[in-house]
């Protein structure tokens, strides 16, 4: 039985240190907004110029005007500051953001991340992911452990274009939690009834078990 999408975004709440400021990549990251309580004391950040970004608005709420970097309609929450983008990328770039929660397409042995370009397919642009995964103190990505054609997305090596170069702290997907490490992945901890056998096989680069031995977990 593996995680589903809810389930990777729950496990990423474990993440996320009180008080700090978090910025929630476009796709399954979205996610965490609405899993996290109201009164949690955390700092969500949008790209595109928001702090304080809350969950997705209710049905008849929406505002066309507030939106996150994805284009989906958000909410602010009470205290919460809106800015341009300029603001906003000298925040990340100035390494204010704690924590970036990321998709991704690939990611590397060596914690490298490619997640804005498939080979041969449509590109719209890097847009802030490069700044967002080089600047971000911590950068752990949520994904699928597979992609849709079969292949796994945790690999020795990137075969994809790179938006960074060792970045990745860690990997959360529908089959486990994992840390790129000695030229493999960590397994810190396995969705309930998957294996490591079975996460092995997932995986294209070795996997240490290393489940119940202190990690770099905040």
């Amino acid at each position: 039985m593996t995680w589903s999408r809810t389930d990777i975004a729950r496990q990423a709440l474990s993440e996320i240190i009180p008080w700090s400021v978090v910025n929630l990549g476009i796709g399954l990251p979205t996610l965490v907004g609405d899993l996290l309580p109201a009164d949690a004391p955390v700092w969500l950040q949008s790209e595109n110029g928001i702090l304080g970004m809350g969950p997705y608005p209710k049905a008849g709420a929406e505002d066309a005007q507030l939106i996150n970097a994805g284009k989906q309609t958000v909410t602010v929450r009470d205290g919460g500051s809106l800015f341009d983008s300029v603001t906003s990328f000298a925040m990340i770039r100035g390494g204010h953001v704690d924590l970036a929660l990321l998709g991704a397409l690939q990611v590397s042995a060596g914690g490298d991340l490619a997640n804005w370009s498939v080979p041969g397919g449509r590109t719209m642009g890097i847009g802030g992911a490069m700044d967002l995964a080089a600047g971000a103190k911590r950068v752990v990505v949520l994904t699928r452990h597979m992609a849709r054609d079969g292949v796994s997305k945790l690999r020795t090596d990137c075969s994809y274009p790179l938006t960074a170069v060792g970045v990745v702290d860690r990997v959360i997907t529908d089959l486990g939690i994992f840390e790129p490490s000695d030229g493999g992945f960590s397994v810190i901890r396995l969705a309930p009834g998957v294996s490591l056998s079975v996460a092995a096989a997932a995986t294209d680069a070795p996997l240490h078990d290393r489940r119940g031995i202190s990690s770099s977990a905040p």
